[in-house]
């Protein structure tokens, strides 16, 4: 069985071609960083295993997903390496192909986008370019499939061949300088390429350099550097020896590309670019990029989302509840049962599901949004308020992601390069409004917000927003060491996306919010229904003597200034502590709506807009779920930082609630 090592620069199409080979499905976006870990699938025409690698520029990591992929190729053992280019960017994507070359593994390389290459009038000849390279190339697109049928059986090919040994010649002083280093490793280690690994040092490739210490004194490895830089500065001229290093591969890749590759039009204004003179305008950035939230939500509560949850909610309280009660009473259930079915777990369940359609309509609209390219303009966009901040625009990236949920949004920040920046992006990125509160804001809009509930919900995202950078601002001016910034990011093209990529990515975003359902709500459900039917004095006591009642009653009179101090809204809040969208669960089992009446009336009889705005504010900000904070403690690697959160978030909470509602109040809104 082989097994392949999937590289190549970020916004290639590698996750793309991943899906294509082996006929599973990762998380496809038109931006990079996409893929922060590696992910393992198996391919699906030949006994193999491929292995899709974070998107990297250089095999000398910058950021901690660079990082897993050069801490692969040394550690892990693989058969071939399959590098797929960017064919209308071949220029720089061959930067990394030299690199993986000099690896001395069987490689091949899929040469994607040949379609956006030849519509901009560049022509390539595969085979000339083969020659120079040494290793076979197949052109391909991975989105829609062509040429990649190709690709499994001359990996199978290639596997079964020796690497063809590729030598650049970098002088004669860097040439004498990773001889000396090769003569210093040992024979029989589980080393790649020594050539490799001495042109890594050189470049100052810490992971490499960590693991030649464990080989050669440290302190003569950095003599020997630091003679070989000195040597090369006072011949080339060079501002380092890295520097140099560049230059040597760069002078190559031009020369192949000027032989192997032919423009056959004049360079015009695309539609990007056209389309980019608004979007990542200075002046007008920002302001699109709110219009086109407010229209998001404008679709998915207004015009399409709200329908058709008002016809599945009708369908759970009625024809659903009555079968159930028929079905319950035809099998002569107890009473216990019977009420446990109909009173907890049908309403707590059947609470989350009516909002399923609002959720897969947003979904839908991110997933479109990543696909055609504009979510790496919006980093661009946010760059200069980013940096007003102490962070960057990249850092935005995983916050947009948070909008979905805030777990892969934090594992996302492993893309950003500098500690400082990736650490406080890990601990803000839960104040993003995800979709799990999206069913709360959804109850309190159709509630009591009915002619505006897309500006109420657009308010909430921006609040989150809003307050993140003002707290980032903090943190990074008194809590963590200031360093310089770097910003790249990727502009890929616009593009269409294909219906069934979109399809199923939003299906894949959205299949988690109903296998929670039926599995972590469902089970809420019945412990919450079960504290709400049991008391000290024993079984089927008044909600209101209840264990919920008294468990909720400890917090309710903090939550008293914030308008709303009842146990109901204290019991709801802490069972949000597991998923957020336990809380609109736990409401429909403490209100208990009647048939003739929905939850929303009932929450319309019992809060105003006001309190409801505050109670929202209050969910936005308040403690992130169990599961966020277990991705905060990995990805911080501190349980320090991990209780931090909970507690600045906790005082957030309290604090803009209290003053939206008391200056509310104040203003003649209550």
């Amino acid at each position: 069985m082989i097994q392949v090592a999937l590289a190549g620069n970020p916004n290639t199409g590698k996750t793309s071609l991943f899906n294509n080979l082996t006929g599973s499905y990762e998380y496809v976006g038109n931006w990079a960083g996409v893929t922060v870990e590696k992910k393992v699938g198996t391919l699906k025409q030949v006994p193999g295993l491929l292995i899709d690698l974070p998107g990297i520029y250089s095999l000398n990591p910058v950021s901690r997903d660079e990082g897993v992929a050069t801490q692969y190729l040394l550690s892990e053992k693989f058969s071939a390496i399959l590098n797929i280019v960017d064919a209308s960017q071949l220029e720089r994507n061959l930067y990394l192909t030299v690199q993986l070359l000099e690896f001395e593994k069987p490689l091949l390389i899929g040469l994607n986008m040949i379609d956006v290459a030849r519509n901009r009038g560049i022509q390539i000849d595969y085979e000339q370019l083969s020659a120079l390279l040494g290793v076979p190339i197949q052109p391909i697109v991975a989105r829609t499939g062509d040429g990649c049928s190709r690709l499994p059986l001359m990996l199978q090919q290639s596997s079964e061949q020796s690497a063809v040994l590729f030598r650049l010649d970098y002088g004669s002083i860097l040439e004498q300088g990773i001889n000396r280093l090769t003569e210093l490793l040992p024979t029989h280690t589980n080393l790649p390429s020594k050539r490799w690994i001495a042109l890594q040092f050189f470049e100052e490739n810490p992971i490499v350099t960590d693991l030649l210490s464990g080989f050669v004194n440290r302190e003569q490895l950095l003599d020997l550097r630091q003679e070989t830089e000195r040597l090369v500065q006072e011949k080339t001229g060079a501002r380092s020896l890295h520097q140099y290093i560049r230059q040597v591969r760069g002078s190559f890749i031009s020369d192949i590309v000027k032989r192997s590759v032919r423009v056959t039009k004049q360079a015009t204004y695309t539609m990007t670019e056209q389309v980019d003179r608004i979007v990542t305008n200075k002046f007008l950035g920002i302001p699109v990029f709110l219009l086109f939230m407010f229209l998001v939500f404008q679709f998915t509560f207004d015009w399409a989302g709200t329908p058709l949850s008002d016809l599945l909610d009708a369908f759970f309280t009625g024809p659903l509840a009555g079968f159930f009660e028929q079905m319950l009473t035809l099998a002569g259930t107890s009473g216990f049962i019977e009420a446990l079915i109909l009173e907890g777990i049908l309403p707590g369940v059947g609470g989350v599901l009516v909002f399923v359609p609002q959720i897969f309509i947003l979904f839908l609209i991110i997933s479109f949004i990543e696909d055609s390219g504009y979510m790496a303009r919006v980093a661009m966009v946010m760059d200069r308020m980013m940096e007003g901040v102490g962070l960057n625009g990249k850092a935005f990236i995983p916050m947009i992601i948070g909008f979905g949920c805030n777990v892969p949004g934090i594992m996302a920040a492993r893309t950003i390069e500098q500690p400082k920046e990736r650490l406080i992006t890990t601990l803000l990125t839960p104040l993003m409004s995800c979709s799990a509160r999206l069913t709360v804001y959804s109850l309190f809009a159709g509630a009591l917000f009915q002619t505006h509930q897309a500006l109420v919900v657009l308010s909430l995202y921006v609040i989150g927003i809003v307050v993140a950078l003002l707290l980032a601002h903090l943190f990074s001016t008194y809590l963590f060491k200031q360093e310089s910034s770097i910003f790249l990011v990727e502009l890929p093209p616009y593009r269409l996306p294909q219906w069934k990529t979109l399809l199923r990515s939003t299906w894949e975003k959205g299949k988690g919010f109903i296998k929670k359902a039926g599995t972590f709500i469902f089970g809420g459900s019945v412990v919450i229904w079960l504290l709400g039917y049991t008391g000290p004095s024993g079984l089927h006591v008044d909600i209101n003597n209840s264990f919920l009642a008294a468990i909720g009653g400890l917090i309710a009179p903090w939550l008293t200034p914030l308008g709303f101090g009842t146990w109901q809204a204290g019991a709801a809040l802490l069972t949000g502590f597991f998923a957020k969208e336990v809380v609109v669960t736990t409401m429909n089992i403490l209100y208990a709506p009647s048939a003739a009446e929905t939850l929303q009336g009932a929450v319309a009889n019992v809060y105003t807009p006001l309190q409801a705005y505050s109670f929202m504010a209050f969910l936005l900000l308040y403690v992130p779920c169990f599961a966020t904070l277990a991705t905060i403690r990995k990805e911080a690697a501190s349980a320090r930082w991990t209780w931090f959160t909970v507690g600045y978030a906790l005082f957030i909470a309290y604090l803009v609630a209290l003053v939206i509602y008391q200056g509310g109040r104040l203003m003649g809104f209550e």
